[in-house]
């Protein structure tokens, strides 16, 4: 049976009616204006809990219903700081965020009395160690050579830089913290897509300028791509390497709009849109439309850009489309210089709820198909690949290099560094921090040369860990590390290496009559040289 309603549903409405004839009947003035005051403003909110339409919760439990909504905004920071497991990735786990914060600001990221993880837990991995371990190497050697046969200027990069994030996205001051990081630290910092803004400029970190299909920084007036533009863009020593954006995990074949009250004037000049307009990033490219056209698209912005290494990122979708990317690599003989892998997991400001749990390829299985495609085709020994998405510590790095990448980047990996506390507000221009906002005062939280500092340290401090780590695995490099390294329990009573549980090509086996893989052949006989679409 249902309580009086004068106990549940009407007991704060009801109080504040009583509130209303007390203060003015038997309290002194000192006491009834204040009470008064509060009487009349929450016995008008009462009434207009009950008289409006919209929500049912507020005409049936006036006033106190809006808790609700006070508790669902506060609900993330009372799940992150009082109920949050250290393990549960949501999406970063708070493990993974403390050792970024660690490494950052040069603490030490050991851990007492053992392990918290359940090593027998499905799906635990680890490295396989070595009874006669190696000295660790120095990290400042391990770097990789971007750029095959036609480029004229190559990349030695660091194996560990810093994922695509725009200007627009992040704050000015983010920006800055990240470029003179990079700078510090001697590795590379991806534009996004959003163009080269003052902010990258100002300190002088090796850029990786990518172009999405918005063409911001080498446009027309009508949104196509302008070559002149791009050809004196290019020419600064500052950018080290150009990259076709094709699609990115977190929202692949999804365009992009930013809304014209955003367009500042400082957007509006990186980008080269109309200030005040809708800036619109298009699904597909104008630029090519077949796998062929795409290769000639990669020549001539090498030629343009005077031979710097061009490549393109992808979140790998229908498995023949790459394969006819390939397909036409040979058919034309125009390679691009590397590839960057995107997965599934991968981050963005704001992306569908659709778009981001249950489209694209998950990055490992993305890496090894295109590692594996590569392999098959005769390619790989000329392509570099490039990994991306949820790369935080220096296992992670070893897991992707293991199943073929020659180098990565992470992106939330160095907003943690300077300071993001995962509060997943990036879309709403509310940062507490200041990372992912255009608002100029709270952007002040974020001070550029202390966070810079703390960008540089994170990428040190991570890869003299990976040194520690190869070093027990008996190595001395990163790219000596291979999927006979990596082991993952599959079952409470089995464990077995990453080249047990996947599949790994032969070079030139796409290229033989008899190939039979399964997967891999059906696909290879889809794929066409002259168009994403597949074969008859």
């Amino acid at each position: 049976m249902e309580k009086p309603l004068l106990l549940t549903r009407f007991t704060v409405f009801g109080l504040s009616l009583v509130a209303l004839l007390v203060s003015g009947a038997y309290l002194p003035a000192v006491w009834a204006v204040p009470m008064f005051v509060v009487a009349v403003a929450l016995s008008a909110l009462g009434v207009h809990d009950l008289m409006q339409p919209v929500h049912s919760v507020r005409r049936n439990y006036p006033i106190i219903g809006r808790m609700r909504w006070f508790f669902e905004e506060i609900r993330p920071e009372i799940r992150q700081y009082l109920i949050e497991d250290d393990q549960a990735k949501v999406p970063f786990s708070r493990a993974q965020r403390s050792l970024v914060y660690a490494r950052a600001k040069n603490e030490s990221s050991d851990r007492a009395f053992g392990t918290l993880v359940d090593v027998y837990d499905n799906g635990y991995e680890f490295i396989a160690h070595s009874t006669r371990p190696a000295n660790a190497a120095d990290p400042a050697i391990f770097r990789t050579l971007i750029g095959g046969d036609d480029c004229k200027q190559p990349y030695l990069a660091s194996i560990f830089n810093i994922s695509a994030m725009s200007f627009g996205s992040l704050s000015a001051n983010a920006i800055q913290a990240l470029n003179k990081g990079a700078k510090l630290g001697e590795f590379a910092h991806d534009t996004g897509e959003g163009s080269i803004s003052p902010y990258h400029r100002e300190h002088g970190g090796d850029l990786i300028w990518e172009i999405g299909s918005g063409y911001f920084g080498c446009r027309t007036a009508d949104g196509n791509f302008d070559a002149g533009r791009f050809a004196e863009q290019a020419a600064d020593p500052q950018v080290k390497m150009i990259e076709i954006k094709l699609s990115q995990g977190a929202k692949p074949g999804h365009g992009g709009i930013l809304p014209g009250s955003k367009v500042t004037p400082e957007i509006a000049l990186t980008r080269g849109v109309p200030e005040g307009e809708d800036c619109i990033s298009p699904a597909r490219h104008r630029a090519f439309s077949t796998p062929t056209e795409m290769m000639e698209f990669i020549g001539q912005l090498r030629r343009l850009s005077g031979g710097k290494p061009v490549g393109f990122k992808l979140c790998v979708g229908q498995p023949w489309e790459f394969m006819g990317i390939v397909k036409a690599m040979r058919a034309t003989g125009i390679l691009p210089d590397y590839i960057v892998v995107d997965g599934a997991e991968g981050g963005t400001g704001a992306a569908p709820l659709e778009f981001a749990d249950h489209l694209g390829m998950p990055m490992r299985e993305s890496l090894l198909f295109v590692h594996n495609t590569l392999v098959g085709a005769s390619l790989r020994e000329k392509i570099k690949v490039g990994a991306a998405g949820k790369i935080v510590s220096a296992f992670d790095i070893a897991a992707v290099m293991a199943l073929g990448a020659d180098w990565t980047n992470a992106g939330r990996g160095f907003m943690f560094a300077i300071g993001c506390i995962q509060s997943l507000s990036c879309h709403t221009n509310r940062c507490p921090v200041g990372v992912a906002t255009q608002d100029p005062l709270r952007q002040r939280a974020l001070v550029v040369p202390e966070k810079a500092e703390r960008v540089f340290n994170f990428h040190r401090n991570t890869l003299s860990a990976l040194a520690d780590m190869l070093a027990a695995a008996g190595l001395e490099h990163p790219s000596q590390i291979g999927p006979h390294h990596l082991v993952r329990r599959v079952s409470l009573t089995e464990i077995r290496m990453f080249s047990q549980l996947h599949i790994f090509l032969e070079d030139g086996e796409l290229l033989r009559d008899d190939h039979n893989r399964d997967f891999y052949s059906a696909a290879w006989k889809l794929a066409r040289a002259d168009s994403f679409d597949m074969a008859a």
